[in-house]
């Protein structure tokens, strides 16, 4: 069942969305050579817990973090831990807000260091494909338009589109339908109308698309060991232009 959001919906969307992107400015301006992924977790759920937030993560099906945290090879899901970021590292931030009874979900990959050229045209690429995707999610367009866009960028260029994992549909759940896959046919799937909220979140592996999981049942790495890029935005479908409700800004006011 698909779920539409009402103009006072999106606004509390709004609000939760704004939580999470200082949150992730915030962890923005930690990344650097010496510091552990866990100490990024910690710094993000209290920032928005002191904000009326909830991590919507944490506890998750049993997730016992505020982040997601994905560095290098891994692609999606991986614990926060005590390893300690190096330079040549990327590292993606998945994370997600619960604030007045509505989800917010964004993602971002960093490099760390000094990174190789080619792993950062593959975060470049995987940026870009995120916002190709989102200029197809308005209404009247259908979500095969949306993975299409997504895949034909990235393949062009001779990256793997992970299949295994998609975007989603969000709001008062972290993960409604419809599913958004980052590949796929022009003109297939459901039809997207206003009001339909997404987290649009390309996977994009530097190697092949195949991946495999890890022991913990949640860390998804690639199967060649090659390092993976993911970003993610909260958009709302409107006629004419997708509304995007997450934001880089502040991570990128972080890094500068």
């Amino acid at each position: 069942m698909l779920v539409y959001k009402t103009e006072e919906e999106i606004e509390l969307m709004r609000a939760s969305a704004k939580v999470l992107a200082q949150a992730h400015g915030e962890v923005a301006s930690m990344i650097k050579e010496g510091v552990t992924t866990r100490q990024l977790d910690l710094r993000a759920e209290e920032f928005i817990r002191d904000h009326g937030g909830q991590p919507s993560f944490k506890g998750y099906n049993g997730f016992p973090f505020s982040l997601c945290i994905s560095p290098n090879s891994v692609v999606v899901h991986g614990f926060p831990s005590n390893y300690v970021l190096k330079s040549g590292d990327i590292i993606s931030v998945d994370a997600g807000v619960l604030l007045k009874g509505y989800h917010s979900d964004s993602a971002y990959t960093y490099p760390v260091g000094e990174v190789a050229p080619e792993i950062l045209a593959l975060l470049e690429s995987t940026k870009q494909s995120l916002y190709l995707g989102i200029e197809k999610a308005v209404a009247g367009n259908r979500i095969g338009d949306v993975g299409y866009a997504i895949q034909n960028f990235v393949e062009k260029r001779g990256y793997g589109v992970v299949r295994e994992l998609v975007g989603h549909g969000v709001g008062k759940d972290l993960h409604e339908q419809p599913q958004v896959p980052n590949y796929g046919k022009r003109g297939a799937g459901v039809k997207l109308q206003p009001g339909l909220v997404l987290a649009i979140e390309p996977m994009v592996n530097l190697g092949t698309k195949n991946v495999v999981q890890e022991a913990d049942g949640w860390t998804i790495r690639t199967k060649d060991r090659k390092p993976s890029a993911h970003f993610e935005h909260t958009v709302v479908v409107r006629k004419e232009k997708a509304e995007i409700l997450t934001s880089f800004e502040y991570i990128e006011k972080a890094l500068q």
